[in-house]
């Protein structure tokens, strides 16, 4: 008997899992409804309540606010990745896929996956959401495909972090609760919202040099067509430092789970 590829039993058996982890949101359409009414609400609250009261220098404060919002909404999705995980290990799903003549990888490559593809439907619809309120990018089509491939590359690799704490987590309950202090200072000390000048210059230098500010302004950059600096090289620099780092945290968690 011919022996399976490895890579391509790992393939396949991580396609699998994505279509479970997949067709759980479906059949529970309220965690999708969720996922997608925070950013809306997120976009019209600062669009139409606050955005009158943060003047940004050059641009209609719809167009400075929506990359920002799209890059928050791709982070905070890649926290389904800690919440399911944990979910899965609460439940005892995990020991039962262990259990399971199927790859190791296949659990956190399948997670990962899934919470990717969930956050490409969740960059559509708040595009189109962005649209309706008034968003007009001046980049051109293939700088705005190019910003959502970086903002979705850098979501993903962070899900690989969440991954880790989603496997340290007892429940999906602390796994939000873990998640949300890392997360909370990343998105609301950036450049996601307002424009780093109107901060204080002690948070400047914070804000300015986080990963998250520079996903913000790359994505804005090449959104609006505006100049940008290195912040795209420095985003993925970012991305790929933390892919390198958190997926090894990640898989040796994953084997110590009992």
């Amino acid at each position: 008997m011919t022996r399976p590829n490895p890579l391509r039993w790992a393939v396949n058996d991580s396609l699998v899992m994505a279509q479970r982890n997949l067709l759980a949101i479906v059949r529970i359409p309220t965690a999708l409804v969720f996922l997608l009414v925070q950013p809306v609400m997120f976009v019209l609250l600062f669009r139409y309540v606050f955005g009158g009261a943060i003047p940004v220098k050059g641009v209609d404060y719809v167009n400075y606010l929506l990359p920002g919002i799209l890059v928050q909404t791709t982070i905070f999705g890649a926290i389904g990745t800690a919440i399911g995980l944990a979910e899965d290990l609460q439940r005892g799903l995990i020991e039962r896929f262990r259990a399971l003549p199927m790859s190791r990888m296949a659990v956190l490559a399948g997670r990962t996956l899934s919470d990717f593809v969930r956050n490409i439907v969740v960059v559509i619809v708040i595009s189109l959401v962005g649209f309706a309120v008034g968003f007009r990018p001046t980049g051109g089509v293939v700088n705005y495909l190019l910003a959502c491939l970086l903002m979705l590359f850098f979501a993903y690799c962070l899900s690989w972090g969440f991954a880790f704490v989603g496997l340290a987590a007892p429940n999906s309950e602390t796994a939000q609760a873990m998640t949300f202090p890392l997360i909370f200072p990343l998105t609301f000390a950036s450049a996601i919202f307002v424009p780093l000048a109107s901060m204080p210059s002690w948070l400047q230098v914070f804000a300015r040099n986080q990963p998250v500010s520079q996903a913000a302004e790359a994505v804005r950059g090449l959104m609006l067509g505006t100049p940008h600096g290195n912040a795209t090289w420095l985003a993925l620099l970012w991305a790929l430092g933390a892919v390198i780092v958190l997926a090894p945290l990640a898989t040796s968690a994953f084997r110590r789970v009992r």
